[in-house]
């Protein structure tokens, strides 16, 4: 069967562009490997209207509208291969199903590449957090820890600010400068120079973060932000160009989220710096609604040079 659209990543951002191709009556495929990037927290926040729900609760309800939908299909999978072919593109998943379409658009996010500290991974998405905005309210406030990972890391210390008190813990490899050093400062934040060992306490809580010279200063949440790596090689494989950013590399898009790669489109985590739930639905949609507008702009033209022959 040929689709007018298959969709890599059943997640937010391929269920928001699913959905609007649906209701322009084309044929939709989502291939979903079911390891969506917010599988580890166990509610949403800052959604509007769904605030405080599960991320899986959201994603079952999307994929059941999504799937109400007469032109609609789902396909639970890895992708893990792609191709460009003449009348589109050819994905095959990893039981060598092979699926073809007019385009594609690659929506299979991003892995937070977490850093090998003891205590880190049995914590993350509970008392050890990435995104101020989607989990510091719910911390009540008190002592936070930010961990030193990357060179954004004195940006979150900056903005925890607002919701307790906040520890930078510094790394030697992201140093800080003055005028950075001077905003932590002025925000209030203590900047802990010692390096840091490991993360204790009772998992998921957490009793501190262990000091190289064996002190443990208290938190109730630490943060990072971890280096993030593609979720899929697909984008890779089939040739699309990436950018450089300061947490990894993002698929390279226009203005109308087209990739490097003729009828491939990228959205979401993959192909954005800024990632939340609400961009990631709204990148989405406004990929599919470029692939309407290619499929359309085809589809006139094939009608022309028919009747011009």
């Amino acid at each position: 069967m040929q689709h007018d659209a298959i969709i890599v990543g059943g997640s937010f951002a391929g269920l928001a562009g699913a959905l609007v191709l649906a209701r322009t009556r084309r044929r939709v495929l989502v291939i979903d490997a079911g390891m969506p990037r917010n599988r580890f927290a166990a509610r949403s926040h800052g959604v509007l209207g769904h605030d405080g729900r599960a991320g899986g609760e959201l994603l079952a309800e999307a994929r059941a509208q999504f799937l109400a939908y007469p032109s609609a299909s789902l396909v639970s999978g890895e992708a893990v291969a792609a191709e460009t072919t003449e009348e589109g593109i050819a994905v095959r998943l990893a039981d060598g199903t092979l699926h073809q379409g007019r385009r594609m658009l690659i929506a299979t996010g991003v892995r937070d590449d977490l850093p090998a500290i003891p205590g880190l991974a049995e914590r993350w998405g509970e008392t050890v957090l990435h995104c101020p905005y989607c989990h510091a309210y719910e911390i009540g406030g008190g002592p936070i820890g930010v961990l030193a990972t990357t060179a954004l890391s004195h940006h979150q210390a900056s903005l925890l600010a607002d919701w307790g008190d906040t520890t930078y813990f510094a790394n030697a490899n992201f140093p800080l400068d003055e005028a950075t050093a001077a905003l932590l400062s002025a925000r209030n934040v203590r900047i802990e120079d010692t390096p840091f060992t490991a993360v204790e306490g009772s998992a998921p809580g957490i009793d501190g973060v262990r000091l190289a010279d064996g002190s443990l200063v208290p938190v109730k949440a630490l943060f990072i932000g971890a280096p993030l790596r593609m979720a899929s090689p697909l984008a890779q494989q089939i040739g699309c160009a990436f950018d450089e950013t300061r947490l990894g590399v993002k698929i390279r898009t226009d203005g109308f989220k087209q990739t490097s790669v003729r009828n491939v489109f990228a959205a979401g985590d993959a192909a954005t710096e800024m990632h939340n739930i609400t961009l990631a639905s709204a990148d989405g949609v406004f990929a599919a609604l470029s692939i309407h507008r290619s499929l359309i702009e085809e589809d006139a033209a094939t009608s022309l040079n028919a009747t011009a022959a």
